[in-house]
């Protein structure tokens, strides 16, 4: 693998880890305080949760220096697929059959994709 293939992928993976992460902390951030609707918006869960997505943001802007959006985009597709399972780890939310559906389309899709590119990455 080569270098560039290798900070490519530790990329993705730190961007998809920020979106995760800043989703668990939005929603934690979000029944934080149930009987305050305005102070949710100002916990700090929720702007953890939000400078989190800033770096996922400034993550994927540095992927798309490499690869073309549609490729970078289908690959960050797992992110979709990682909040579920985070969300069910964390905050013991259960995995619908639908979901686990929708994860193997999702899993499908960017097999697809890096098959099509002759790599996974």
């Amino acid at each position: 693998m080569g270098a560039c293939v290798v900070k490519v992928a530790l990329g993705l993976t730190f961007m998809i880890t920020c979106t995760v992460v800043a989703n668990l902390l939005m929603k934690l951030g979000a029944i934080a305080r149930p009987e305050d609707r305005i102070l949710r918006i100002v916990d700090w869960k929720t702007l953890a949760g939000l400078t989190s997505f800033g770096f996922a943001g400034l993550t994927y802007a540095w992927i798309l220096a490499f690869l073309p959006l549609n490729v970078a985009q289908s690959y960050t597709a797992a992110q979709f697929v990682a909040v579920i399972f985070a969300s069910a780890i964390v905050l013991s939310e259960p995995i619908s059959m639908t979901q686990w559906v929708g994860i193997s389309l999702i899993f499908a899709g960017i097999m697809i994709v890096g098959v099509g590119r002759g790599t996974i990455i």
